[in-house]
Parts: C-alpha cells; sequence; structure tokens
C-alpha cells in the first residue's frame, strides 16, 4: 500500500478498510509518511466524512501506534473526563483532585490548545518546575501516590494522535466529528481506562456551534468508547460564553486555585465541575445517585482536602510545594493589566466566544504554528457573564497584556465582541443532556 493511494480513495468518496487505517496509522507513527501526507488524510476526511466502522477502526489504530498503559495493582476504578474544548475551559485542573478526594484514580492524559480552545497542558505548562511530560512510571507512581496526574502525551502514548493533533491544528481541519472522537479516544483509551465522561461544548464558542453537532459528537464518541469497553457518558454543556471569568493560561490556573480554595467560584463553571463529577462517581458505583456524589464532592471542597490533592499533584511532578499557598509568586504576570469597558452600557446579552478564544492567539497565548513558544501571562479575568450589566464602571475584562498595542487589539475585540441590550436576557441552561 502506499499513503497517496490511500489519501485518493478517500478523496473519491470511498471508505477506508481496516488494513488501510492500520497501514497509514503506523505509517505516522514511525515516520513513513511525511506532514503533507497527514493534512491531505485530515482533510479528505474532513471533507468526505468517515463511517463509524472507520472511526473505530481509526480510533483503536492510533490508541496501538503506542503503549496501552495497564493498571494492575490499583484497588479503585480507573476514570477520567474530557472536554470537546472550549474557552475559559479549566474544569480538568479541578475535577482530577475532586475525583480523587472521593477514592477513585485519575491518570488524565490532555492536549495542548486547538484552534481557539485553550488546553489543559499549556495551562499546566505556566507552573514553573511542573513535568508535564513524565516517563511512564513517573506518571504511574504519582497518580497510586496522589490520586490523580494531569499530564500531555508522552512519546509512547498515541504517538500517532499526536502527530495528527500538531497538524489539524494549522491546516483547518479540527471540526470533523470522526477526527475528534478519534483524537481524544485514542488518548484516553491508552490510558487503560474502566470509566469516562464526556464535556461535550455546542455553541459558538466550542468547535460544534449547534447542538444537534453536539449531540452527534457525543453519541459518536460515547459510541465509540463503549465498544471499545470503557464504560462512557457525556454531558453536553452551553459554550455560548466563556466559561469562568478567566481566559488564558497562568490566569486559569489561578481561578482553578481559587476554586479549589472557595474563592470567587463562579456559579457556571460550579455547575459544570460538579455535574461531571457526580455522573462519572455514579457510574462507578462509588455512590447511589448525583445528589449523594455531590454532597460528598462539596464536603472535599469545603475541608481543603481536593486543594490538597491538587498541590501534592504539583509538587509530585516538579512543582513548588507552596505553589496553591502562593500561586501569584509563581505565575507569570503580564505587564499590563487594564479594564476594557462596553461601547454601550446594559445587559451583556450575547458574546462570540470563538472570537474570544482567537483574539488570546493575538495576545501569544495560543499557537499560530506547531512549535511556536506561548506567553502564558497573557489573556482575561474578571471576564463579563451573559445577564450581566456593563458600563462606564463596570468593565467587560481584565486584559493582561505585554505592550501598549497588544493591549489595544484585544480591547478592540472584546468591544466588538460582546453585546449589550437594555433589558436583561434569558439565561439558558448551562447543561442541556446526558448522552448515555
Amino acid at each position: 500500500m502506499l499513503p497517496q493511494e490511500i489519501i485518493r480513495k478517500k478523496r473519491d468518496h470511498q471508505s477506508w478498510s481496516k488494513d488501510e487505517i492500520e497501514f497509514f496509522i503506523k505509517g505516522i507513527a514511525n515516520g513513513n509518511v511525511a506532514d503533507c501526507q497527514i493534512g491531505a488524510f485530515t482533510m479528505a476526511a474532513f471533507l468526505n466524512g468517515m463511517n463509524t466502522e472507520e472511526t473505530f477502526n481509526l480510533t483503536l489504530s492510533m490508541r496501538d501506534s503506542g503503549d496501552v498503559l495497564q493498571w494492575q495493582g490499583f484497588d479503585a476504578p480507573i476514570v477520567d473526563k474530557h472536554s470537546s474544548g472550549g474557552v475559559g475551559d479549566k474544569v480538568s485542573l479541578m475535577l482530577a483532585p475532586m475525583l480523587a478526594s472521593c477514592g477513585v484514580y485519575v491518570p488524565m492524559i490532555s492536549g495542548r490548545g486547538l484552534g481557539h480552545t485553550g488546553g489543559t497542558l499549556d495551562k499546566f505548562d505556566s507552573i514553573p518546575g511542573y513535568n508535564t511530560h513524565p516517563d511512564n512510571d513517573l506518571f504511574r507512581q504519582t497518580v497510586k501516590k496522589v490520586g490523580c496526574a494531569i499530564i500531555g502525551q508522552t512519546g509512547s502514548l498515541a504517538p500517532a494522535d499526536k502527530k495528527i493533533y500538531a497538524v489539524r491544528d494549522v491546516c483547518a481541519t479540527v471540526e470533523s466529528i470522526p477526527l475528534i472522537t478519534a483524537s481524544i479516544l485514542s488518548k484516553k483509551l491508552a490510558a487503560g481506562l474502566n470509566y469516562l465522561i464526556m464535556d461535550l461544548k455546542f455553541g459558538n464558542g466550542a468547535f460544534m456551534e449547534d447542538i444537534e453537532n453536539g449531540r452527534a459528537l457525543a453519541q459518536s464518541i460515547v459510541n465509540v468508547a463503549n465498544h471499545s469497553g470503557t464504560k462512557t457518558k457525556a454531558l453536553l454543556t452551553d459554550m455560548n460564553q466563556v466559561l469562568g471569568t478567566t481566559a488564558g493560561n497562568a490566569v486559569e490556573v489561578k481561578e482553578a486555585v481559587d476554586y479549589l480554595k472557595g474563592i470567587d467560584i463562579n456559579p457556571r463553571l460550579h455547575q459544570v465541575t460538579m455535574s461531571l463529577a457526580a455522573e462519572l462517581l455514579v457510574m462507578t458505583g462509588q455512590f447511589a445517585d448525583t445528589n449523594a456524589a455531590q454532597q460528598q464532592l462539596q464536603q472535599n471542597l469545603d475541608s481543603g482536602k481536593a486543594l490538597e490533592i491538587f498541590a501534592r499533584m504539583v509538587t509530585e511532578l516538579g512543582g513548588p510545594a507552596d505553589f496553591t499557598e502562593n500561586p501569584n509568586n509563581y505565575l507569570p504576570q503580564a505587564a499590563i493589566v487594564r479594564p476594557v469597558f462596553p461601547l454601550s452600557s446594559g445587559y451583556v446579552e450575547s458574546m462570540h466566544t470563538r472570537n474570544i478564544g482567537l483574539s488570546i492567539i493575538g495576545l501569544k497565548g495560543g499557537r499560530i504554528t506547531p512549535d511556536q513558544k506561548l506567553d502564558y501571562a497573557t489573556g482575561y479575568t474578571h471576564f463579563c457573564q451573559i445577564g450581566d450589566y456593563v458600563d462606564e464602571q463596570t468593565p467587560l475584562a481584565l486584559v493582561h497584556a505585554q505592550s501598549e498595542e497588544d493591549y489595544n487589539f484585544a480591547a478592540d475585540e472584546l468591544q466588538r465582541n460582546i453585546w449589550t441590550a437594555n433589558e436583561k436576557p434569558e439565561i439558558k441552561p448551562t447543561i442541556a443532556e446526558v448522552i448515555k
């Protein structure tokens, strides 16, 4: 077989066989397939689609392109959560230690920013010393000792996905249900999970803008994951506005630490985090229902148990021992922190969340090329929410930028992409559906 002939087949609207997919993915992993061919492969799949069997075969081929972790000797369920991506989505940072505080193990393998969405891995890279790419022994040891570890893909876990992921980000092939399904699940299945909860975003800040496409992606992931032996549910959650009050890298880490401390908790962020955690804990059989699970999760937040687990995880993976006590001593700070006020006062009616995410790339907090170095300090804090009243004293957000030029750029982007009205708008539910 030849890579170009496999590409040609999908270009001509034909289906790929299991052997063809396996051949191409092995070629990516061993370097026999060039980046330009990966780009063509993903574009062909993006334009002409993949059926359920192709998606399943692509997922398993990507999973099997490297190691599949085993967790013998662990005396509780192995679980994880994954989000399809959004703006201001720092849920994983709080969710992993919260789950671990309830007696399950959370080996969370996360990705970098993709398109307009921020990446969990980029957020942790803003913590000095934190090792986002430990070897498998340290990863396993941290999960065993602490209860959770949030890392990136090592070279041995789903290496084909790592290459495809980077190419998709810069080749306009992100928003494909089969490719998203295979990318997410190849990493999660390689982690050897027993249970998985998915946070599938829909709205103008998600890859799936309407709820129908969000539902289709959720169903695709749930079907493939369950067929692969990992019990999975998905929540459809609204991404028509920034999640929480920050968007960026270091600024989101600070919000996550504050959340675990019980400081300035954003209601929408809290609802998404608690709902995902509770659904997953009920799946494992740890709790009879979501009410009981949420009560225990809240107790573990109030007691500081979840915060302590987060702090221990940071230390075990090389970060500062007192990071959670003094995060501002370690997180990078922007040269300029300044408010942006609305062009007209009123209630925040809507925002173009995707453009807000793209503006962070303009602040160098996201990537244009795969190897680009990020400025972890930039982004937004005190971000307005739909229904908030803003005026000449109450800003849309505080911009964290490194130059006047960057500040002016960000201010203009926010003013152009957030709209106000005289009447307070109807607030839509944050969680729309549960997909079983």
